[in-house]
């Protein structure tokens, strides 16, 4: 079941984004997952939260929107290809109304993913949103699937 954030959960939130971007992310220099691990907190009272909890009811994966942008979506890396990126993904396609996302370059994972789900390229940029040396690929749904 999918449900909203609690603010107390952030710490919780950290946890599941460091065990998804160790998993995913080997493109990261040392010293910029430290940068991002430090200024993730930042974003969250600016995005609408939302998550899902194993039995024991701890987050093993979460979503963050911003008017029609997934703006993040992170998996425990032990989860990870168990359907719940989909089950964050549909939700958010289906029930938040989103339509763009931004995704690493570097991140062929993800990438294939969205696209998997109807996202497709619309532009890049040479720098991700903190100016940092990631390019960032924009795209955006142009059809619905609910594979």
């Amino acid at each position: 079941m999918i449900q909203k954030v609690n603010r107390t959960e952030y710490p919780e939130l950290i946890s599941v984004w460091e065990s998804s971007v160790k998993a995913t992310h080997d493109f990261l220099k040392p010293e910029d997952f430290t940068f991002y691990k430090e200024l993730i907190p930042n974003f969250f009272d600016n995005v609408l939260l939302y998550c899902i909890k194993n039995d024991q009811q701890e987050i093993i994966g979460f979503l963050g929107t911003h008017e029609e942008n997934l703006e993040m979506l992170f998996v425990r890396a032990e989860q990870i290809g168990k359907g719940i990126g989909k089950k964050l993904l549909l939700y958010a396609m289906e029930e938040l109304k989103i339509s763009k996302v931004d995704v690493n370059k570097d991140n062929a994972t993800a990438t294939a993913f969205y696209k998997h789900f109807g996202f497709e390229l619309k532009s890049t940029s040479d720098v991700d949103g903190c100016g940092k040396p990631y390019p960032i690929l924009h795209l955006e749904l142009i059809k619905k699937s609910l594979n």
